[in-house]
């Protein structure tokens, strides 16, 4: 069996190539758009981040701040008291990577000092200026997801390049290492349905990157 990267996160290490890992999305969160907010209570959400390991997850994110169209924004407060207790018990409780959904730096580092192995950022560590420096800091894994505002593009799949090329250089200047990094195109972020698509389409065209994609 041939492994062509290695995916580090904490004292995880994932063998890309040797299968598709699949990531558990929990969402703690009042309005979250795919389970409607059922699991916003600390029992709810252990138990159902449980379930998921179960039925094959091989990463467990947690996220605090709902992305759905329309949504609230949270203030830092706010979303560390949803996710902290949260991944706490799940380090203790699960052997599989936990990861937390955030684009701040400040929730980052709190969920990495509660034992948290994966920070999964929206941004692309392009929103807040200190998140590099976090993920850093700790040596945990980072995934870096394209965005932006308004769905317009020149060449889509050349633009998410470009984005993610900026934010991998970005990391790498924090002094993240390149087994740290994974990307993530993006789908349903500052794309229409057709852009969607044809960003699966073109998934193969993100190969150049070397890097993990996460999907």
């Amino acid at each position: 069996m041939v492994i062509f990267l290695v995916f580090e996160c904490g004292k995880y290490k994932l063998e890309i190539g040797k299968k598709t890992y699949i990531m558990g999305i929990l969402n703690v969160t009042p309005d979250s758009f795919s389970d409607g907010g059922m699991y916003n209570n600390l029992e709810s959400a252990v138990k159902r981040a449980k379930e998921m390991v179960l039925e094959g997850a091989d990463i467990i994110d947690v996220g605090g701040e709902s992305t759905r169209p329309g949504f609230e924004p949270v203030d830092t407060e706010e979303e560390m008291r949803r996710v902290l207790p949260v991944v706490e018990r799940l380090v203790k409780e699960i052997d599989v990577p936990i990861s937390v959904d955030t684009t701040k730096s400040a929730v980052a580092e709190k969920a990495l000092q509660a034992g948290a192995h994966i920070v999964n950022d929206i941004w692309g560590l392009q929103k807040d200026p200190l998140m590099a420096e976090v993920v850093s800091k700790y040596g945990a894994g980072v995934i870096i997801m394209h965005n932006q505002d308004g769905k317009e593009y020149q060449d889509l799949m050349g633009d998410i390049l470009k984005f993610l090329r900026r934010s991998v250089e970005i990391a790498e200047k924090a002094g993240i290492k390149k087994n740290n990094i994974a990307v993530d195109p993006g789908i349903g972020f500052g794309k229409t349905l057709e852009h969607n698509l044809e960003a699966i389409r073109r998934l193969n065209e993100l190969k150049v990157l070397n890097l993990p994609v996460l999907l």
